[in-house]
């Protein structure tokens, strides 16, 4: 059980790097300049990331899941590569478009990098959470020896990482209600018998921390603009 708090603890530095390293690493890329360091970087995105979505799945008190959480999880990832592999196309083209502002093509890269992408790839982010928090419910795994503390950390990390992607990927309306939930949820039915749940602990620090983050960040600037937008980021 501690290997399992330290593998989601891995788990969340993994999402947390993949999803805020391609922004960062803006140099173009020597070998083929059209493209920068950090479309490449994103292209291991899902080859890293969904491993590890299956691992947490299969985590789940030991019991190997059946034919239709199978299905399920399957589907799931679809959104969330689909939604993935929109985005990084999308965005890498439109760093080409400046200038282009209000023409047909234009807007429908800014539709594909800023809206289409987003919703299908944050609901595949939300749909994985929520069927491995089912599973975890249903196979808790009977033990009382989780380690806490690299649940919390992870909690902290996935939790400030959830946040970050919601607002800077203008998904609040989907994305927010779920931090809720979950939060609300898990305090009031997952509260007792943590260490036997981990990745339900795991999952409600995550969205615990997320919902604080929202709402401090809603009353500081009376509304949820994204990061680009108050000039914390280009």
């Amino acid at each position: 059980m501690k290997q399992s708090s330290l593998f989601i603890l891995v788990f969340s530095i993994a999402f947390a790097l993949f999803f805020f390293g391609p922004p960062l690493l803006s140099k173009q890329f020597g070998f083929y300049p059209l493209m920068k360091i950090g479309d490449l970087f994103d292209v291991f995105t899902p080859l890293v990331l969904i491993p590890l979505y299956w691992l947490l799945f299969r985590l789940n008190g030991g019991k190997a899941p059946d034919l239709k959480e199978n299905l399920i999880f399957l589907l799931l990832a679809a959104f969330w590569v689909e939604g993935q592999g929109m985005h990084l196309s999308a965005n890498s083209i439109g760093h080409f478009l400046k200038g282009t502002e209000g023409s047909d093509i234009y807007n429908l890269s800014h539709f594909y990098d800023e809206v289409l992408s987003h919703y299908l790839w944050h609901f595949g982010v939300i749909g994985l959470s929520a069927l491995i928090l089912w599973r975890q419910w249903r196979n808790p795994s009977g033990k009382d020896d989780a380690g806490m503390w690299p649940l919390i950390l992870a909690g902290v990390v996935y939790g400030f990482s959830f946040f970050v992607i919601v607002i800077e990927g203008g998904t609040a309306p989907l994305g927010i209600p779920f931090a809720i939930l979950i939060a609300v949820l898990g305090w009031i039915l997952g509260r007792n018998r943590m260490r036997q749940r981990p990745l339900i602990t795991f999952f409600l620090i995550g969205y615990s921390v997320a919902t604080l983050f929202f709402i401090g960040w809603g009353i500081y600037w009376g509304g949820l603009p994204e990061f680009s937008q108050v000039g914390i980021i280009d």
